[in-house]
């Protein structure tokens, strides 16, 4: 009971019920009857029609609020579902509506003590007509407001979303750019000088080139497809250098990579990610692999095998690519875990991606 009668929902209760005083007195004032109709504000004429306002008014308000909370938790609002919502909104309203005044001007007239100068149904046609077009504009002025506070909704969310991207990037950078990782390369290499000089020269290559594209990208949030599986490429083969046939990585893109943007390392991060979570050796590979969905998504999967970590996993990572995805598209970055596999879906960006658009959270 405490969390019905809440502050919020007192002024809230308090506003409408001023608003409906308001537009009783305004279409009182401007109603030309007889004196006989409203002797005095207590009249049974004045109490019914003050009642029906209130009922009125507040159910339409109401049912105008629910409309557009559920389309805001289903789907971005635009024209076309705001003139969807005007529509159910009156297609209840209209029959309550007529019901009200119909019960009032025919078979409860003489019961109820109303006395109106037109015929019942010149009455019920102007009650009737009054109503819907009173209940519209409540409606467009309800939806309005919704309009406003939505739009200072959306510019906080962006302010909140670009701090989140910057922190992200920062991470992201701090993450890919590890003394770890270095060191397990330099490791390797030393290992490789000794054992196959032709292979360490080209694992110093694919080091090379994969700092070089972490360093030529530290400020771009968004690469190409095409770069992010070219650096994946010097990933891959660092990857099978250093752990032989007890990892494999595979690729399978059926899309044009040019024409499609994700965040940046996001590929490495999820691979990394599998790395840590799971065992594996030659006779116990891990798989991962990295395949498109249509042109929506790329899948990155991987059978489980897990370790005993000696602290409890952050999800940090997913964390940090949901976060930069969140700042471009309302598109959901999903998480799957079964028995056997673990897979991740990143959503692939339309490469005409520039700037934040307020439609991709709305």
């Amino acid at each position: 009971m405490k969390r019905f009668f809440t502050k919020k929902r007192l002024r809230k209760f308090f506003f409408r019920w001023m608003v409906v005083n308001f537009v009783y007195f305004a279409v009182k004032l401007t109603m030309e009857y007889d004196g006989r109709v409203y002797e005095g504000h207590f009249s049974s004429t004045s109490v019914f029609y003050y009642i029906s306002t209130f009922f009125l008014l507040i159910l339409t308000w109401e049912i105008n609020d629910y409309l557009l909370k559920r389309h805001k938790r289903y789907c971005k609002l635009n024209l076309k579902r705001s003139l969807r919502i005007v529509c159910v909104n009156m297609a209840i309203m209209a029959p309550i509506c007529a019901l009200v005044y119909y019960l009032a001007q025919f078979p409860f007239k003489d019961v109820w003590g109303i006395v109106c100068p037109n015929t019942p149904m010149q009455q019920f046609t102007i009650d009737f007509s009054r109503a819907i077009l009173i209940g519209m504009a409540l409606i467009f002025a309800n939806m309005f407001h919704y309009a406003m506070n939505h739009h200072d909704e959306l510019e906080k969310r962006l302010e909140d979303l670009q701090k989140d991207m910057l922190a992200s990037q920062y991470a992201s950078l701090k993450n890919q750019i590890s003394p770890h990782f270095l060191f397990n390369s330099l490791n390797t290499l030393t290992s490789l000088m000794y054992a196959d000089r032709d292979l360490a020269s080209d694992f110093v290559t694919r080091l090379a080139s994969s700092y070089r594209y972490i360093l030529d990208n530290r400020e771009h949030d968004l690469v190409t497809l095409q770069k992010e599986l070219g650096f994946m490429d010097a990933f891959i083969f660092m990857m099978d250098v250093r752990h032989k046939k007890a990892v494999s990585i595979d690729l399978s893109i059926h899309i044009n990579p040019e024409c499609y943007l994700i965040p940046t390392l996001s590929l490495q991060m999820l691979v990394e990610n599998a790395l840590k979570h799971n065992l594996y050796s030659k006779e116990k590979p891990l798989k991962i692999s990295i395949s498109t969905i249509g042109k929506d998504a790329l899948v990155i999967k991987n059978n489980l095998q897990k370790r005993e970590l000696k602290e409890s996993t952050t999800q940090l990572g997913i964390k940090n690519i949901k976060k930069r995805y969140a700042f471009y598209t309302n598109k959901q970055v999903l998480v799957r875990e079964e028995s056997d596999f673990f897979e991740v879906i990143i959503p692939l960006l339309d490469e005409r991606i520039t700037k934040m658009d307020l439609k991709a959270i709305s």
